[in-house]
């Protein structure tokens, strides 16, 4: 029987958590084999949150065309499903102009789904759940979660209602996330480079960061967006540095509260982003002064 080999779609995908330099990285290899970048990230896909989310700059982005940035309105959810349909016609787009695929970004859920390593559960919602969940506190919420499903709730957001709802939704109809599915499986040829900083280094680059971002007028960015018409819950479920900063902004906890606060819950991300992608064992994990080998390792892989 004659066996058909598929030639497969070669991506470069470049992980790790928060403030670990991930964008300086991808656009390094970009530039190296001609390639354009792909934004992983379940905030930077939102107008408006620059500063919050970090999102690099025109001046960062070295004239490397970058994607999915800036794609969504923040008043609406932006869902998994809506990521892998814009993500494959990037990916179709940028490889149709003889170009190569770079996703860079720690939403771990995002690029597995793009990369159909994990299915995105097709589970309508459930509004009698809903609306009896919706009444129930993050406490409680997360407990069901960790009861339901013990793996999702090492990396879910513990703060997020809708996402402790939607997990809580999809193991009551499901038994629990999706398993992954083994890289001989996939559509694409995938290799990914994760960058692995100490916790001690990573702590002191968060909180150097977050201190830089609040100069760049983190806090003029979230009155803006509520000026314009973002309200404080949507805020507040956009997480993080939008959570803590209206938290601020409406007086229920000091300046040094909220700074305080968010680097702890920025640190507590990051490690739920390392959970998240240590399960995949194809990563290859390259330290700080390491990172030069990347280039070499992305030619080697093209070739």
């Amino acid at each position: 029987m004659l066996k058909i080999i598929v030639k497969k779609q070669k991506i470069i995908a470049v992980v790790g958590p928060t403030s670990s330099g991930k964008s300086a990285l991808a656009i390094k290899i970009a530039k190296a084999v001609d390639g354009e970048v792909i934004s992983v990230d379940s905030r930077q896909v939102y107008r408006g949150l620059t500063t919050g989310t970090g999102k690099v700059t025109k001046s960062e982005m070295a004239n490397v065309p970058h994607h999915l940035l800036d794609v969504a309105s923040p008043s609406k959810v932006f869902t998994v499903s809506d990521f892998v349909r814009l993500g494959k016609k990037a990916i179709t787009d940028i490889e149709s102009r003889g170009k190569v695929p770079i996703l860079c970004g720690g939403t771990g859920l995002y690029l597995d789904s793009l990369l159909g390593k994990i299915s995105i559960p097709e589970v309508p919602p459930n509004q009698e759940l809903r609306k009896k969940l919706e009444s129930k506190s993050l406490p409680e919420l997360f407990a069901l979660v960790l009861k339901l499903d013990p793996e999702r709730a090492e990396t879910i957001d513990k703060h997020n209602p809708m996402r402790l709802i939607r997990a809580i939704e999809i193991a009551k109809a499901l038994g629990k996330v999706p398993a992954r599915r083994a890289d001989a499986d996939l559509p694409y040829h995938v290799l990914t480079i994760g960058i692995l900083w100490s916790d001690v280094q990573l702590q002191k680059r968060i909180h150097d960061r977050l201190l830089s971002r609040f100069k760049s007028g983190m806090i003029t960015e979230v009155k803006k967006l509520h000026r314009e018409g973002l309200s404080w819950k949507r805020m507040e479920a956009l997480g993080l540095e939008y959570r803590y900063i209206s938290r601020y902004l409406l007086n229920i906890i000091s300046k040094a509260e909220m700074i305080d606060q968010l680097k702890r819950e920025i640190v507590r991300y990051a490690k739920r982003q390392y959970t998240w992608f240590k399960r995949d064992k194809e990563i290859i994990w390259l330290a700080p002064n390491k990172l030069q080998s990347a280039t070499s390792l992305t030619k080697k892989f093209l070739q």
